[in-house]
């Protein structure tokens, strides 16, 4: 599993004419089956987002993909995490430690 803290590192104004593009994007990727949660950090200095894929090489080439980092105007955290321990709802994406 993997979190991805995004950070804005341009005003705004210029996050938000992106805005509609990088919902179309967050919504394809719900629709392929690797978000499970996004949302604003608070205060609204960028995103959190919540996803599973097969490799971190993957997740990063999706982060790639996003309308905000090809527009430069936010940075990608990625951080790589077992989920050992989840709520019921997320059974399907518990790891067994190697």
């Amino acid at each position: 599993m993997f979190v991805l803290e995004l950070t804005y590192t341009a005003p705004l104004h210029a996050v938000d004419a992106l805005l509609d593009a990088h919902r179309a994007w967050l919504d394809e990727q719900y629709a392929d089956g690797v978000f499970l949660a996004s949302g604003r950090k608070n205060p609204r200095d960028g995103g959190v987002i919540l996803a599973v894929a097969e490799s971190r090489a993957r997740i990063e080439e999706i982060a790639a993909s996003d309308p905000f980092r090809s527009a430069g105007v936010c940075a990608y955290r990625i951080t790589e995490f077992a989920a050992t321990k989840t709520a019921p709802a997320l059974a399907d994406h518990r790891e067994t430690p190697a």
